[in-house]
């Protein structure tokens, strides 16, 4: 199996953040896991649509689904990635608000 580079890895990462329903639904698994449907109402979008960001965030690594009898609860792939996501958002907020400064 060819291993994937880090710049690969980060790459994917921002591919799943660059749509603002799986930003969202990231967003949401980091508080808490949560069901298709509720996260379609959360979000305000089709359970079509929710299934499909689902299935590409899964594929990213960053979601996985947890059987219980006949549905699918979805959570974060790790728990670090919260806390990751938190501290990005934290990030780019300072950056839009011009408080990030350049060295």
């Amino acid at each position: 199996m060819k291993r994937i580079g880090n710049a690969a890895v980060l790459a994917r990462f921002g591919y799943a953040l660059s749509d603002p329903t799986r930003a969202g639904i990231l967003m949401s698994l980091a508080r808490e896991p949560n069901y298709p449907a509720e996260l379609a109402g959360q979000l305000g979008v089709s359970r079509q649509s929710i299934s499909n960001h689902l299935s590409c965030l899964r594929d990213c690594g960053l979601a996985v689904a947890v059987q219980e009898g006949r549905r699918s609860r979805y959570e974060l792939a790790h728990p670090a990635l919260a806390h990751a996501l938190n501290d990005l958002l934290g990030v780019v907020l300072l950056a839009n608000e011009g408080h990030l400064h350049h060295p």
